[in-house]
């Protein structure tokens, strides 16, 4: 006989509180990269950075040893031994040990132990030692050399003394645990390259290579005195540029007006045959490889430039529009940043995400550009014919995939605000809630390739229903007139020749009515347009919650008017002010898009150079998981399931 099942239990013993590094063991993911321990490496050999980026190491060792063992050995201070003053542990145990702990919080006080770093969270060094079967830390420091040891991130052997020892450091060796990755070997290539980039970045810097796993390891050493020149060659391959580098840096004074001392870049690009707008780009010697807004503030100060150029010799063709993909098409790039508190997207620092980046990087590198411009008139006049040869083509193009979409009679939704471009590659279409944000977004896009669909609130959740019934709701059917596409299935062929714009982009409010607005459309796009999100077209717009009025004090600290994504971001720029010296601001909150005004929709949410787009992706080996879960959120037979789900995971909301 069949037993019922007992009821879920909604009392004190259904929470579950983690502490210490159980979070990182529990869900790694969310802290690291999984595909192999690079990351969890680079956390440590970070830590060494940051001590030769604020000029207390010269020398740094990364050795591979036998059985998956990793070694990372600085000359820096050596991470302090001493109790910490609240928590009464040594402050090493803390830094390996506890999540959010390390000396790098109080940058604006200075009270911190760096100033400039990579390091943001205090949660590095600590999910690699989580996510190892061992990790030993050595330092030498007063004179003395001690020693602890965690094993499975619990501490196994406390801090003790080892005697005498000369001169200062710290070496931590570890061993990934193979259970937390998918694969234990770590890609020495990009180590490797790794490596070689924190040299470049950091001239003076010695970084010496072992790869000792089978006994037999040659040393490498990289030291780069040429800096970012070295690296560019590197990365075109040697490749002639068709114009003589444009190279400088650039660092703010204490009388910088606008820029917290310190602050600024180095950068070095040239436009290549080959070149494609890519390059290496780094925030604090951390590497970016999906850019950021640093790249775009270069790219913006290029753009303006050479924009200015062709209009004061007024030699753009009429009807043809420049725009910023145009003028860096060709370009290849090394560019390394340094913020006081910079943002990243995630945990693993692939992409910056910090507003004030763009101004930052644009103001840096635009006077250095314009110098360039003016004392190399023949190789500025090439560049500006090839940013013209450019725009020439790609409206070109765009023209001809207009003509061949619109050979049908197909009359678009007249509430649809439309763009003038029809090349596919550069439009996109922004689904705002509201005739208000609408009717601001209209006025704040740019209406040669942005196009604005206003929704009339809450649409209708189509989870259970088929595309004929959902073609039958009027916003759905004109919506997908709109796009150019639709409704299909996982397998259908879809002519994208008629796809209308390349990014769909969904624009609620950061409310609770606009996440729910936001999950019926995600809900409509993997029930009935799945080949849109699986080719990458569909992104979700991040509108900042608030706006800090900043007080002008002086010809010094000019008055301004700042943005933060979250409460994080409120922090940190509340931080940087500060440091600025700054006294006096007022925070708003936003309640909604309709609050904005045009100017700030843009500067904040529609501008590529500072917006912040989420793609959604998803992974094929994900799909059966995600379609269980819309299913179970969606569903309207599934209410008492859903009812049971937030009953024991609740907990688990992020507030």
């Amino acid at each position: 006989m069949k037993s019922e099942k007992k009821p879920a239990v909604y009392d004190e013993s259904s929470f579950d509180i983690l502490e210490g590094l159980e979070p990182v063991k529990l869900r790694p993911g969310q802290f690291t990269h999984t595909e192999h321990p690079l990351h969890i490496t680079q956390e440590v050999i970070d830590n060494s950075i940051d001590e030769a980026l604020a000029g207390h190491a010269k020398h740094l060792t990364v050795r591979l040893l036998e059985n998956g063992v990793i070694e990372v050995e600085d000359d820096g201070r050596g991470i302090p031994v001493g109790k910490h003053p609240v928590k009464h542990v040594p402050v090493i145990q803390a830094a390996f040990g506890t999540l959010y702990a390390g000396g790098k919080f109080k940058k604006t006080s200075g009270e911190g132990a760096y100033t400039y770093s990579g390091g943001l969270h205090g949660v590095g060094v600590a999910v690699t030692n989580a996510l190892s079967e061992f990790l030993e830390a050595e330092v030498k420091r007063d004179g003395k050399r001690h020693m602890l040891r965690f094993e499975n991130g619990e501490l196994a052997k406390p801090l003790k003394s080892l005697g005498a020892a000369s001169g200062t450091g710290t070496l931590v060796r570890f061993k990934p645990n193979p259970k937390y990755f998918d694969s234990s070997e770590l890609p020495v290539e990009q180590l490797t390259d790794l490596l070689r980039a924190k040299a470049g970045l950091l001239q003076g810097l010695t970084v010496e290579f072992l790869d000792n796993r089978d006994g037999k390891g040659t040393p490498q050493i990289f030291k780069y005195d040429a800096g970012l020149k070295s690296m560019l060659a590197e990365f075109v391959d040697g490749e002639a540029p068709l114009t003589s580098e444009i190279e400088g840096s650039w660092y703010a004074a204490e009388s910088d007006e606008g820029f917290t001392p310190g602050e600024g870049a180095a950068w070095i690009f040239a436009w290549f045959e080959n070149g494609s707008g890519d390059g290496e780009s780094f925030v604090n010697l951390i590497p970016t490889p999906q850019g950021g807004t640093h790249v775009s503030g270069l790219k913006n100060a290029i753009f303006e430039v050479v924009r200015s150029y062709i209009d004061h010799h007024g030699i753009l063709p009429k009807g043809v529009k420049l725009t910023a993909d145009d003028t860096f098409k060709n370009v290849s790039y090394v560019l390394s940043g340094k913020l006081l508190d910079p943002s990243f997207a995630n945990q693993t620092k692939d992409k910056l995400t910090s507003r004030e980046a763009v101004k930052t990087l644009d103001k840096t590198t635009r006077p250095s550009i314009e110098a360039w411009f003016s004392h190399n008139a023949s190789q500025a006049k090439a560049i500006a014919e090839l940013a013209i040869k450019h725009a020439v083509a790609r409206q070109r193009a765009g023209t001809k995939v207009e003509r061949r979409k619109t050979s049908g009679v197909v009359l678009l939704p007249g509430k649809l605000a439309d763009c003038e471009s029809g090349n596919s590659e550069e439009t996109e279409v922004y689904l705002v809630e509201g005739d208000s944000a609408g009717g601001s977004a209209k006025q704040a896009r740019d209406k040669y390739y942005q196009a604005i669909f206003p929704m009339r609130g809450k649409g209708l959740n189509v989870w259970e229903k088929d595309r004929t019934e959902s073609l039958q709701n009027l916003e759905i059917h004109d919506l997908a007139l709109a796009i150019g596409i639709g409704p299909h299935g996982l397998t259908e062929v879809v002519d994208w020749t008629k796809l209308r714009y390349g990014k769909v982009i969904i624009l609620a409010d950061a409310d609770v009515d606009g996440l729910h607005i936001q999950a019926l459309l995600l809900t409509l796009f993997f029930k009935h347009f799945p080949q849109l999100l699986d080719r990458g077209h569909v992104y979700v717009g991040c509108p900042p919650l608030f706006r800090l009025d900043v007080d002008g004090e002086g010809k010094k600290r000019p008055a301004k008017k700042l943005y933060a994504m979250d409460e994080a971001e409120l922090k940190s720029t509340e931080e940087h002010l500060r440091k600025e010296g700054y006294k006096k601001w007022q925070i708003g909150r936003f309640k909604g898009l309709g609050e904005m005004n045009p100017p700030e929709l843009r500067e904040t949410t529609l501008a590529p150079e500072t917006r912040k787009l989420l793609r959604v992706t998803l992974p094929e080996s994900q799909r059966v998981e995600a379609t269980q879960t819309f299913d179970l959120l969606m569903a309207k037979s599934r209410a008492g399931d859903r009812r049971t789900w937030m009953e024991q995971r609740g907990g688990e909301v992020e507030s």
